[in-house]
């Protein structure tokens, strides 16, 4: 195989690229090169996927058999279709990593891959779409729905949509687990968003990468969920938190209604947390049936902390900073919780 990783030096961008070369395949890669260090053994190309030009000048470094995006996570549907009409000719098959957020109904509703998508066009630019009142649906979805629109009008029934919910594991740069993790180690009274019986659904990026490499060599296209088939609950989830840790805290569980009280931010304050009932409920059946397999979420956990007690770092990310509840605020609720 002879791949095309667009972005290929963090996260999953360097899962993917770490397992194609360990499948002996071919790989070339284009960024910046601001983000990370290029993964050893790949054929670099530096330069911009917004400007044409550079996007040209890679297209004569082909051809691929297949192209699989990581990093088009910030750009309008506009530039991916750019990227998708000056790669059409050089590569035969176009892995895009998206997300569920292009439903119309998440995080309010179950869904499956033929579940209603938000509708933005596939030259829309970066002003294309709003954020609902209470944060769904969201711009990014719209984009993100506009980029997928893009992929699917250049490269046909060649086109795979990946849709992950949440990818968690070493390298994170978002800092939903990490800052579970490290708040686990600091001990004490730890607030808990209670019911501990929810479910989760994340998934690991090194499961992602392995099913975006074999969707990447296989012959059919089209959209797959990729979330955790069996997950865990969010006890399981903190418990084992606070297990790799060594914790000698105590989870406090606080009713939704309270957090809502203290107006705790879902999804950031609290990471992972959030009552719309759609949040976890992603059919990945699909992709499970093409090959998606999924480690356990505790191992999970247990080898992030393994990467961060190494002095792992991620790259330098503006979402890191948006979680993790203030300890003085999260002192008041657990006062109240006495």
């Amino acid at each position: 195989m002879r791949l095309l990783v667009l972005g290929g030096t963090w996260f999953l961008g360097k899962c993917v690229v770490e397992q194609a070369l360990a499948r002996g395949w071919a790989v070339t890669t284009f960024n910046r090169g601001r983000s990370g260090v290029d993964v050893p053994g790949v054929t670099a190309v530096r330069g911009d996927r917004a400007f044409p030009e550079d996007l040209s000048r890679l297209a004569r470094q082909g051809d691929w058999d297949a192209v699989i995006d990581t990093s088009s996570s910030d750009l309008p549907p506009q530039d991916v279709l750019v990227a998708t009409r000056a790669l059409a000719g050089r590569a035969a098959r176009w892995v895009h990593l998206s997300t569920v957020s292009v439903y119309a109904g998440w995080p309010h509703r179950p869904l499956r891959e033929d579940s209603a998508l938000l509708d933005c066009p596939a030259d829309a630019d970066e002003t294309f779409g709003y954020t609902g009142a209470d944060g769904s649906p969201t711009k990014y979805g719209f984009q993100k729905a506009g980029g997928e629109r893009a992929v699917v009008e250049t490269f046909g029934d060649q086109a795979v949509l990946l849709r992950p919910g949440v990818i968690l594991g070493p390298g994170e740069y978002v800092g939903r687990l990490p800052w579970w993790l490290n708040r686990a180690r600091c001990g004490g009274r730890v607030l808990a968003p209670a019911p501990p019986e929810r479910h989760m659904q994340p998934v690991d990026v090194r499961d992602v990468a392995r099913f975006a490499l074999d969707q990447a060599a296989a012959s059919n296209g089209g959209a797959y969920n990729v979330t955790h088939p069996e997950g865990i609950t969010f006890e399981g989830f903190l418990q084992a938190c606070m297990a790799v840790t060594e914790s000698h805290g105590t989870l406090v569980w606080a009713q939704p209604e309270l957090l809502v009280q203290y107006e705790v931010k879902q999804w950031t304050e609290l990471p992972l947390w959030r009552t719309h009932a759609g949040v976890w409920a992603v059919d990945s059946s699909r992709a499970v049936a093409s090959g998606l397999r999924c480690r356990p979420v505790s191992e999970t956990v247990a080898e992030t902390w393994t990467w961060i007690q190494a002095a792992g770092r991620p790259v330098n990310h503006p979402r890191w900073a948006e979680h993790g509840i203030d300890p003085d605020k999260e002192s008041r609720i657990l006062a109240s919780l006495r």
